[in-house]
C-alpha cells in the first residue's frame, strides 16, 4: 500500500499537520521538526500527493504549454527547453497539441478542467488574440515567440521578426547577391508577415536589388521542399531567404534533387538556428533565434504572473545573430 501522511507522522511522532507543513512551500515549521519529518519520509519513501496538495495550496503547479506546429523539428529543442525549465522549478507542464486548431476555445476549457495555474502559448503563428482569449478567462498568459507590439494585451517575449528579415537581406546583399528572393512560411501567419516586410524593406534601400516573395503552405520540410520545386518552374533568383530552417532544408532537397548546387548555384539562408542545422551534410548559414532565453524567461514571466495577476503586460525583444555556414557563397 502506498505510504501516506499519517504513516510519516505516527513514525516521526509529530502531528499530521507538521508533516503537511514541512512539504509545503513557505510555511511555518522548525527546523528540529522538520529534520525528524525528511528523515521518516526518507525512511518511509514518501512522497507528497500533488493532488492533495493543491487542494490545501490552491495551486496544482501545473502550466499548460500550447502549440501548433509539431511537424517542425524546431519544437523538439522548444519542448525539451520548456519541460527542463518547468520541472527546474518544481512545474509541471501540460502539453497542448493544437495541429491546426486557432480557436481558443477548447484549449480554455480544457485547461481549467485540470486547474492550471499559468499558460505559456509556445507559437510564432498564431495571432496575439489567441493568448488574449486565456487572458480573457482569468488564466494568467505568455505568448512566447508571439508578434512583437508597443502596446502588450499580454506579455509577449521573442524576436523582432522584422529586424531578422532586414539581417538576412543584409547578409545576401553584402555577399553580391542582387536577385534575392524570399520564401516564407504560411502567409496568413504573423512571423512570415514580419519577415517578409523586414526583409523587403532592407533591399529597398539598396540600388540594383530585386526581390521576389513566395509562400510555403506550413513551417515544414516537405512544404519548402514543395514551394521550391514550384519556384524551380521559373525563373529562380539567385539566394533565397527562408523564414525558418526547416523550410531552407526541404528547399535545399529540391534544389539538389534537380541536379543543382548550394551555394554555387543558389544561396540559402534561413532562421531558428535548430540542432539540425549544424549537421556537416546541411551545413545551413542561418540567423540564430535564442530559444533559451526566450523560454527561461517566459518561464519566469509566468510564475511571476501567477503571484501577482496585477502586473501590466510587458513585450520583451531578444537579439538574434548571423551565423556563418556553407550555404551561401563568401564574402
Amino acid at each position: 500500500m502506498a505510504v501516506t501522511l499519517k504513516d510519516v507522522a505516527e513514525l516521526a511522532n509529530v502531528s499530521r499537520s507538521a508533516v503537511s507543513r514541512t512539504f509545503t512551500k513557505g510555511a511555518s515549521v522548525s527546523s528540529k521538526t522538520r529534520e525528524k519529518v525528511m528523515k521518516a519520509a526518507d525512511e518511509l519513501g514518501y512522497s507528497p500527493n500533488a493532488l492533495a496538495s493543491s487542494l490545501t495550496t490552491g495551486r496544482t503547479k501545473m502550466i499548460g504549454l500550447v502549440s501548433n506546429n509539431f511537424h517542425n523539428p524546431v519544437f523538439l529543442q522548444v519542448f525539451d527547453m520548456f519541460t527542463r525549465g518547468l520541472h527546474e522549478r518544481d512545474l509541471r507542464p501540460l502539453l497542448v497539441n493544437l495541429t491546426d486548431e486557432t480557436d481558443p476555445d477548447a484549449s480554455i476549457r480544457m485547461l481549467r478542467q485540470y486547474s492550471v495555474d499559468g499558460v505559456i502559448v509556445a507559437s510564432s503563428t498564431l495571432p496575439p488574440t489567441f493568448a488574449e482569449a486565456f487572458r480573457d478567462a482569468g488564466i494568467p498568459v505568455v505568448h512566447s515567440f508571439g508578434r512583437h507590439s508597443g502596446k502588450p494585451a499580454v506579455d509577449i517575449l521573442g524576436i523582432d521578426n522584422i529586424a531578422a528579415g532586414r539581417m538576412a537581406a543584409r547578409a545576401l546583399i553584402e555577399r553580391g547577391y542582387t536577385e534575392i528572393g524570399f520564401l516564407g512560411g504560411p502567409e496568413s501567419a504573423t512571423s512570415t508577415l514580419d519577415r517578409e516586410n523586414g526583409f523587403l524593406l532592407e533591399c529597398a534601400q539598396h540600388a540594383g536589388v530585386t526581390a521576389s516573395s513566395s509562400f510555403a503552405a506550413a513551417y515544414s520540410f516537405e512544404a519548402g521542399q514543395a514551394e521550391m520545386k514550384a519556384l524551380l518552374q521559373s525563373t529562380l533568383a539567385k539566394a533565397y531567404f527562408c523564414g525558418d530552417d526547416v523550410l531552407s532544408i526541404g528547399a535545399i532537397s529540391a534544389l539538389q534533387s534537380a541536379g543543382m548546387n548550394v551555394p554555387d548555384d543558389v544561396g540559402i539562408i534561413g532562421l531558428n538556428d535548430i540542432d539540425m542545422a549544424s549537421w556537416d551534410n546541411i551545413n545551413l548559414t542561418t540567423i540564430h533565434n535564442p530559444f533559451a532565453e526566450i523560454i527561461s524567461a517566459s518561464i519566469e514571466r509566468v510564475t511571476a504572473l501567477v503571484e501577482d495577476e496585477t502586473l501590466t503586460p510587458e513585450a520583451r525583444l531578444f537579439d538574434c545573430s548571423l551565423v556563418e555556414r556553407g550555404t551561401l557563397k563568401a564574402r
